[in-house]
């Protein structure tokens, strides 16, 4: 889901985002449409079925507390661009209308391809040899030439470090982290941290996986 662009105007509206504590006044459209094109950068293009505004609005509108709410009045179906595992992509998205803003909530309107075989196995328990799973991707470049994941590495350490294997079907990403200490006191905190990662290529139409869990990057 991507928020309006001229941010939050409150910060009891961005609570409410964040808990999902919606309420609707008005009616949502009903459309005969049943598929939805989804295209890259290459000039690569697919259909995907198109889901529903009604079925859009109930997947993040699930709080009905109390609290602050944010009033959706209304929808049209347009597209956005987002970042997938074969780099950014325009597509079908349903602009719902809020009450008190300019620009609307955007909601992918498409449902997601079924995930290929993975051509690698993901570690075997007890194996893994100090890789981290890559968390997800956050960003590509423009020109494709480098790719930005998120990451996790501890508080007794010196940071991620994503190293990558191209092929020219896969960009297989593993991560793992620098100047591990293991004496001395240590939080088990969980640290998240973007990591830009150069590709000897562009990216194209080549999908990115996870060495760890041998599955596509989310």
């Amino acid at each position: 889901m991507q928020k309006p662009e001229s941010g939050w105007r409150s910060p009891a509206d961005e609570r409410a985002y964040a808990t999902k504590n919606f309420v609707l006044r008005g009616n949502l459209p009903t459309t005969a449409t049943v598929h939805g094109t989804v295209d890259w950068k290459s000039g690569t293009t697919i259909a995907r079925p198109l889901t529903g505004a009604q079925k859009a609005y109930e997947s993040f509108a699930i709080n009905r507390s109390d609290g602050p709410r944010l009033t959706v009045t209304g929808a049209r179906l347009g597209r956005t661009t987002i970042v997938t595992s074969r780099g950014t992509a325009t597509v079908p998205a349903w602009l719902f209308t809020l009450e008190g803003y300019d620009t609307p909530l955007k909601r992918v309107a498409v449902a997601p391809s079924e995930l290929p075989r993975s051509p690698i196995e993901p570690a075997r328990e007890g194996s893994a040899g100090g890789l981290r799973r890559v968390a997800r991707l956050t960003g590509t470049a423009v020109d494709g030439r480098s790719v930005t994941v998120r990451a996790t590495h501890g508080a007794c350490d010196d940071g991620p470090l994503v190293k990558v294997l191209e092929t020219d079907e896969s960009v297989v990403l593993y991560a793992s982290v620098a100047g591990a200490r293991s004496g001395g006191p240590c939080t088990a905190e969980m640290i998240e941290q973007d990591v830009k990662v150069e590709l000897r290529k562009p990216l194209g139409g080549r999908i990115l996986l996870d060495a760890l869990t041998g599955r596509p990057v989310p």
